[in-house]
C-alpha cells in the first residue's frame, strides 16, 4: 500500500511540475509586453445594479481616461436605489457617456446577460472593453494599454482584475492569492493556446466575436458566466492574446468577511461545470494533484516511508511552485502574498473543496 502511496505521490509532484512550469510558466517567465497603442475607437460597458456608491466614485474615473476616441456606455440593470440617476447625471455632465436603461424583463428577470446584452447592441464603436461597477483602472493609460493587444487576428484580450490591498487582513491575502493564482492559470492557459476563461473585470472583445456564437444565448439560462463562459465558448489558441501591463489592471473592493467571500466564490465555481470537456478536466486534475500532495505527503512522512525521497520530492515541489508563483506576483503587484504562500494554499485548498460540497448539494445565488 505505501509503495501505492509513494508511486502516486511521484506522479502528483510531475503533473504539478507540468502546470507551474510548463503551462503556468508561459506567463510567469514571459518578458514584459511591448505595447504599441493602437488608437482605436473603444467602447467600454458597464453593467451595474444597485451601485450607487461604487458608480458616484468610480465612472469619472473612467470618464477621465487618457485616450483619444472612446465611449462609456453605462447600463442600469432595474436597479432600486439611486444609481440610475446617479447615472443620468454622468451622462449629462460627459459627452462620451451613454446610458442604457434596462427594465425588469420576464423571461430574463435577475439575468445580468440580458442587460450586457443590450449594452453591446447600443455600443457605437466596434472595439468593446468591459469592465464592473464595482472595479476602478489603476491608471488614466488602462484603454491605452488593453486596446494595444489588439492585433488582426487578436480579438479578446483578456486582462487582470486585481483586488484592493487591506493591511493586516489573512483573509485579504488569502484572496489576492486565489485571485493570483486564477490569473496565472487563465494567462497560462492563453498562453499556450487553450484559453478557457477570464474575469468581467477587466476583459475585451471585438463586437464580431460576441455575434459569431450568438452572444450568450447557449448558457443564458446561467445566471453568472457572462465573462467566462462567453470566453470558454468564443476564445481559442488564434483569436486571443492577454494583456498583463501593470497600468492595465483593474481595482476592486475585496469581501471583507469569510462568509461573503465563501459566497462570492459559490456563484464563480459553479459556472466551471458548463466548460468545454477538456477545460473541466485540466481544472480538476490540477486541483486533485494539489489536493493529494498534501494528503499522500503526509500519510509517506508519518509512516518515514521513503523519507529522504519525500522530503525531496517536497522540496523540489515548493521551489518551482514558488519561483512560479513568485515570478507571477512580481508581474500582477501581489509579491506581499508569496510570504505567506504555503499557508494561505492549504486554506485555499480546503476551502475550495468545501465550495465544491456546498455546491454539490445547493444551488448558489447569482445577479443582485
Amino acid at each position: 500500500m505505501l509503495l501505492s502511496f509513494f508511486s502516486l505521490f511521484i506522479v502528483v509532484v510531475f503533473i504539478q511540475f507540468i502546470y507551474y512550469v510548463v503551462i503556468f510558466g508561459k506567463f510567469s517567465f514571459a518578458k514584459p509586453q511591448n505595447s504599441t497603442p493602437k488608437r482605436i475607437p473603444i467602447s467600454v460597458i458597464v453593467c451595474a445594479k444597485n451601485e450607487e456608491e461604487n458608480v458616484k466614485n468610480f465612472i469619472p474615473l473612467l470618464a477621465e481616461q487618457d485616450y483619444p476616441q472612446f465611449e462609456i456606455v453605462l447600463i442600469d440593470d432595474a436597479s432600486s436605489d439611486e444609481t440610475l440617476e446617479i447615472l443620468e447625471e454622468y451622462e449629462k455632465k460627459y459627452s462620451n457617456i451613454r446610458l442604457v436603461k434596462v427594465e425588469n424583463n420576464e423571461a430574463f428577470w435577475g439575468n445580468k446577460k440580458f442587460a450586457l446584452t443590450l449594452g453591446i447592441k447600443a455600443a457605437k464603436y466596434e472595439y468593446l472593453l468591459f469592465t464592473d461597477a464595482d472595479c476602478y483602472p489603476v491608471s488614466k493609460d488602462w484603454i491605452t494599454k488593453m486596446s494595444s493587444q489588439f492585433t488582426q487576428q487578436k480579438t479578446i484580450v483578456l486582462g487582470y482584475g486585481a483586488y484592493e490591498k487591506i493591511a493586516g487582513s489573512f483573509l485579504n491575502k488569502i484572496i489576492r492569492f486565489e485571485t493570483l493564482l486564477t490569473a496565472i492559470q487563465y494567462f497560462g492557459w492563453a498562453k499556450s493556446g487553450k484559453p478557457f476563461m477570464g474575469v468581467g473585470r477587466n476583459m475585451a472583445y471585438k463586437r464580431e466575436e460576441f455575434f459569431r456564437v450568438r452572444g450568450f444565448m447557449d448558457h443564458m439560462k446561467i445566471r453568472s458566466g457572462d465573462d467566462d463562459l462567453f470566453i470558454n465558448q468564443a476564445a481559442n489558441g488564434k483569436n486571443t492574446t492577454v494583456c498583463f501591463a501593470q497600468d492595465s489592471f483593474t481595482y476592486s473592493k475585496p469581501k471583507t468577511t469569510f462568509k461573503d467571500w465563501f459566497t462570492q466564490k459559490r456563484r464563480h465555481v459553479s459556472t466551471a461545470g458548463h466548460y468545454k470537456f477538456f477545460d473541466k478536466f485540466q481544472l480538476a486534475v490540477f486541483f486533485l494533484s494539489q489536493f493529494f500532495f498534501f494528503i499522500l505527503a503526509i500519510i509517506l512522512l508519518a509512516f518515514q516511508y521513503q523519507w529522504i525521497i519525500v522530503a525531496g520530492l517536497i522540496g523540489f515541489r515548493y521551489l518551482f511552485t514558488w519561483l512560479t508563483l513568485g515570478f507571477a506576483a512580481g508581474k500582477l503587484k501581489e509579491k506581499d502574498v508569496m510570504y505567506f504562500y504555503p499557508f494561505i494554499e492549504i486554506v485555499l485548498i480546503f476551502t475550495q473543496l468545501n465550495v465544491f460540497i456546498s455546491n454539490t448539494f445547493s444551488k448558489p445565488v447569482h445577479w443582485k
